[in-house]
């Protein structure tokens, strides 16, 4: 790399606390946008609750967005090429069927 490339790099610290580093497991998403935002809420559905909670909301901008899908397709990629392909039921002319009960009992009022 050029001294001038070196110079133009910026160069980003970025902090991540121990409660944040420990993650949130989520297995479902909903994503909703306006002319100026995306945003994608993180969902944890447990088997036999009737109820869902969002884990975690993000809001991006669209150009945010796009470059989001972008790292995504990227990561998926390398994913794949070291692990092989993610099977999806989709890719099998499956509708996309969440099963909101995971076979446990259902909620009763």
């Amino acid at each position: 790399m050029q001294e001038s490339e070196k110079e133009n790099e910026q160069q980003i610290n970025v902090e991540l606390s121990e409660e944040m580093a420990e993650g949130v497991y989520s297995n479902l998403a909903m994503i909703a946008h306006s002319s100026s935002e995306f945003i994608l809420d993180f969902i944890r559905l447990m088997p036999g609750v009737p109820r869902a909670k969002v884990k975690a909301r993000v809001i991006l901008t669209p150009e945010h967005a796009k470059r989001l899908i972008a790292a995504l397709k990227d990561n998926i990629d390398k994913y794949e090429d070291q692990y092989g392909p993610i099977q999806n039921s989709q890719d099998a002319d499956h509708q996309f069927n969440f099963p909101i009960s995971f076979g446990g009992p259902g909620g009763e009022a």
